[in-house]
């Protein structure tokens, strides 16, 4: 655990101002765990999406990688949806749909539904880069959770879909 997950959990921060949670006596330790262990994923997926990235092309900011991601399972969307999914602005996506243009990872084109508005995709060579480096880290998890039974991989995508569908509400 880092130093500083053990300073926070060391004062009880995120269990209230009393270091207890709810209106128990004492501190929960569950959700102390819980929040460690979050704290520990999400530090070491922050850095693995900045290196998956730079696999993507040497100049793409880390936080364009889920947009990647999301053109590639849902196909060509209007920007307005893809700052919706991202959680971002429509100034922050025109910059990054910008930057991706400019590295020849997405293009633009008119909307058949919608003569007025555009749909992005993926290039031809925006997926075949993307979809490499996604293959590469698949065979990562394979290999980190080999020693898992499938069930357990399931419940485990199962139980993080469900925290990710509360975290939207």
């Amino acid at each position: 655990m880092g130093a500083d997950m053990r300073e926070d959990v060391a004062h009880g921060e995120g269990a209230g101002a009393s270091g207890q949670a709810g209106g128990g006596g004492g501190v929960d330790q569950e959700f102390l765990a819980l929040e460690r262990e979050l704290t520990l994923l999400l530090r070491r997926a922050r850095a693995s999406s900045g290196e998956m990235a730079r696999q993507v092309h040497p100049e793409l900011e880390p936080a364009a990688y889920g947009l990647l991601a999301f053109l590639d399972e849902s196909g060509p969307r209007r920007a307005t949806d893809l700052a919706a999914f991202i959680g971002v602005g429509k100034a922050t996506m025109s910059r990054q749909l910008r930057a991706l243009e400019e590295l020849g990872l997405v293009t633009r084109e008119p909307d058949p539904a919608d003569g007025r508005a555009w749909l992005v995709r993926l290039t031809a060579e925006g997926r075949e880069r993307f979809r490499t480096v996604r293959r590469a880290r698949r065979g990562r998890y394979v290999r980190q959770l080999s020693g898992w039974d499938r069930g357990e991989v399931a419940e485990l995508a199962r139980l993080l879909g469900k925290l990710n569908a509360g975290a939207e509400s």
